[in-house]
């Protein structure tokens, strides 16, 4: 009769439904990602992780942010982030060389070298930038700004070139009187990280949506 239980649970298997694992996508990017100064369920993954999911998406968002981290240390780091497996991939890096004043050549050929990581992998890209300040000079502005919008044409990213830019468009005191920023003045607080998250979800559905089929 061992033939027949043999039957029965090869039977019992096909019968039973496989339920596809969720997408992973791997969100490299500094302070600003890994939630810096916010409770754990405040920060710029969490919130996102749980914007995607209601949205539908059967997604898990990995949170490879790490404070004051340059776009050196992203590309430095790539590899061990991407170790645990990804279907898709967020760039957020910038900031940090903006705040250092590092040239913007050697943010565009770190960013560049991520991208083609990425596309070596065959995976999506989500390319998420920050304006350059003006006090750097408008020869400078002027180069960092470019970077993004390049780079995401050049590697058939998808393109997101101002992380803060719903903060950002409203006037100091309006930013103030609701909160939105910590009292650094760079990092949001949660309502500000909400207001980024209804810009960025939108873009990682985008993403979402280039994942090939498994």
């Amino acid at each position: 009769m061992r033939w027949l239980r043999n039957l029965v649970a090869v039977t019992f298997l096909l019968a039973t439904p496989v339920f596809a694992a969720p997408l992973q996508i791997v969100a490299l990017g500094d302070s600003l990602t890994q939630g810096y100064g916010l409770a754990p369920e405040d920060g710029l993954v969490p919130q996102l992780q749980a914007w995607l999911v209601a949205a539908g998406a059967d997604v898990v968002v990995q949170n490879a942010g790490v404070s004051g981290d340059t776009t050196a240390g992203g590309r430095a780091r790539l590899e061990w982030s991407l170790a645990g497996g990804a279907d898709a991939l967020i760039v957020a890096l910038g900031g940090n060389d903006l705040l250092r004043g590092l040239p913007p050549e050697v943010s565009r050929a770190n960013l560049d070298a991520i991208l083609s990581e990425a596309d070596a992998r065959d995976l999506p890209v989500l390319l998420v930038g920050l304006p350059a300040p003006s006090n750097y000079g408008a020869e400078y502005q002027t180069a960092f700004d470019a970077i993004f919008p390049d780079l995401a044409a050049a590697h058939g990213a998808l393109l997101l070139e101002n992380l803060l830019a719903p903060i950002m468009a409203l006037s100091a005191q309006e930013r103030s009187a609701r909160e939105l920023m910590q009292s650094d003045g760079i990092h949001p607080a949660p309502e500000g990280v909400q207001m980024v998250v209804a810009q960025l979800g939108p873009k990682v559905l985008d993403l979402l949506a280039q994942v090939p089929p498994r």
